[in-house]
């Protein structure tokens, strides 16, 4: 049977059949752009990614040695190591994120348990969103004016507050959101039973929520072990062998910075090599927190 009439003006079904295999071809081409496109993206990202971890592996295993982990920075020529910088961020990590954590947390509960939507809530945070995306050099200079210049000189302690000031909102956010993912039929539940709400909060919710938020504080872990502005600007550094906070004190992404532009190759080594070191930390610290965020789905 002819799709067209006596008068040339197809019909009505024969019509839309036309239009629907129009548009499911359009639809297939676009489909097909798209994801040749993706698959482009891909490739050229997975491509300078290998470039880079390659040259880093080719430039720091180079350097690997012994005495890296047993000898602190000397001057050029004498066979210096890593200890103080790598003992130097191990501290102002550590300290960074023991200071911002409980911090975090707090303030990520009282979001989450107390403030749902109010204004206050609301204000707490945006604030929290805009210090989460705020460029790192800011929080360094803001601790500077707050802990370096009215007491006159660089400290570790400084450090571990610029550090402490990311590590907040990372914290936040996270606790924020896996408090909310929590069933409300629970909390209901153990409020019922008589249960008072801080009990309910520390017992109940944190519980259900710990590997989620235990991943959150990894992440930011992982955040700043990586920091160099902040520390310019606050422990700044320190060529030799001091563990005292109220003094400046040397670190690993510190020790490269100043190391990478130096006009001496076993010092330019011993920046790839630092290099290296952090970016397997890190590297590490993320797999744990995704096995964790893994366990808690």
């Amino acid at each position: 049977m002819s799709a067209t009439t006596a008068s040339g003006v197809v019909p009505g079904p024969a019509r839309d059949e036309r239009v629907s295999r129009s548009l499911g071809r359009r639809r297939n081409l676009s489909n097909i752009i798209v994801k040749v496109l993706c698959v482009i993206a891909t490739v050229i990202g997975l491509s300078l990614l290998a470039s880079i971890l390659f040259t880093l592996l080719y430039r720091g295993l180079g350097g690997l040695s012994l005495t890296v982990f047993t000898t602190s920075t000397l001057p050029p020529g004498s066979n210096g190591g890593l200890l103080n910088a790598i003992i130097g961020s191990l501290i102002q990590t550590i300290l960074g994120a023991a200071i911002g954590t409980p911090i975090g947390l707090m303030v990520g509960t009282y979001l989450a348990e107390y403030a749902t939507g109010s204004v206050i809530g609301n204000a707490v945070r945006f604030v929290s969103d805009v210090l989460l995306s705020a460029p790192s050099i800011l929080i360094g200079l803001f601790v500077y004016e707050l802990a370096v210049s009215p007491f006159g000189g660089f400290s570790g302690f400084a450090g571990c507050l610029a550090l402490a000031v990311i590590v907040i909102p990372i914290v936040v956010r996270t606790t924020e959101d896996m408090l909310r993912l929590i069933p409300s039929t629970l909390r209901e539940a153990v409020i019922g039973l008589g249960a008072p709400k801080w009990k309910m909060i520390v017992l109940v919710c944190y519980r259900a929520a710990r590997q989620g938020i235990a991943t959150g504080i990894l992440l930011a872990v992982a955040r700043i072990a990586g920091e160099t502005a902040p520390l310019l600007f606050t422990s700044l550094g320190n060529l030799n062998w001091s563990l005292s906070l109220g003094k400046p004190m040397a670190s690993l992404p510190v020790t490269i910075y100043q190391y990478a532009g130096s006009a001496f190759s076993d010092w330019v080594q011993l920046a790839w090599v630092g290099a290296l070191l952090i970016t397997f930390g890190v590297l590490a610290i993320n797999i744990v927190a995704r096995m964790l965020l893994r366990g808690a789905k």
